[in-house]
C-alpha cells in the first residue's frame, strides 16, 4: 500500500489541478443536459428529484465538484433538483470516498432510511474500489462492498458534468436496481 499511496502523491505534486474551465454563462449544452436531468425526474417520480450526498471517507476532492453543482455556472437548483439534508427525503444516495470501516455502519443505515425508490451512486474513483486507499486496514472498500451500486461515475474527482450526466443516466435506467454499475455517457 506504501508504494501507491506514494506514487499517488507525486503524481499529485507533478500533474497540472484536474479542474475543467468555468462554462460560459449562457452553456447551451449545460442547460439542455441539467432540463433532461429534470423532465428525467418528473416522468419518473412525478416531482424534482432530491439527491443525499454521503462522504463516506473520501479526500474531499469529489465534495468539491459536487458542491460545484450548486455555484453559480452549474445552479443545480435551477432545474428543480436539490440536494436534501436527511436521506428519509432523497431519491439517490451520491455517495463518495472508500467506505471506512467507520462508515459501513452509517452508510448501510442512511440507505435503509431512504424510502423506495431509491438508487445508489458511486461517485469517483475510489467509491468504485477504494481507490488509492484501497488494501488499507480502515477500509471496507468501494461502495459495492456496503451497498447495491445502481450507477458508477468514474473520475477522480469526477466532473460536474459528468455528475449531471451519471444523474440522467440513473433516471433513465428502465428498472430502478440497474443489476450493476452503468456508466454515464
Amino acid at each position: 500500500m506504501g508504494t501507491a499511496m506514494n506514487r499517488f502523491l507525486l503524481e499529485g505534486l507533478l500533474r497540472r489541478p484536474a479542474t475543467e474551465a468555468a462554462p460560459a454563462v449562457d452553456d447551451a449544452a449545460l442547460t439542455a443536459l441539467g432540463e433532461a436531468v429534470a423532465e428525467a425526474a418528473r416522468k419518473r417520480l412525478g416531482r424534482s428529484l432530491a439527491i443525499r450526498q454521503v462522504d463516506a471517507g473520501s479526500c474531499n476532492g469529489c465534495e468539491l465538484e459536487i458542491h460545484a453543482l450548486g455555484n453559480a455556472f452549474y445552479d443545480l437548483e435551477r432545474f428543480g433538483l436539490h440536494f436534501v439534508a436527511s436521506p428519509r427525503h432523497a431519491d439517490i444516495l451520491l455517495v463518495t470516498g472508500p467506505v471506512t470501516k467507520n462508515m459501513a455502519e452509517a452508510l448501510r443505515r442512511t440507505h435503509d432510511a431512504t424510502p423506495e425508490p431509491k438508487w445508489v451512486i458511486a461517485a469517483g474513483d475510489c467509491a468504485r474500489d477504494g481507490g488509492c486507499f484501497a488494501g488499507s486496514y480502515a477500509i471496507e472498500g468501494g461502495v459495492g462492498a456496503v451497498l447495491p451500486v445502481d450507477l458508477h461515475i468514474p473520475g477522480c474527482p469526477p466532473t460536474p458534468t459528468a455528475l449531471l450526466k451519471g444523474l440522467l443516466a440513473v433516471l433513465q435506467t428502465a428498472q430502478g436496481r440497474a443489476g450493476g454499475a452503468i456508466r454515464p455517457g
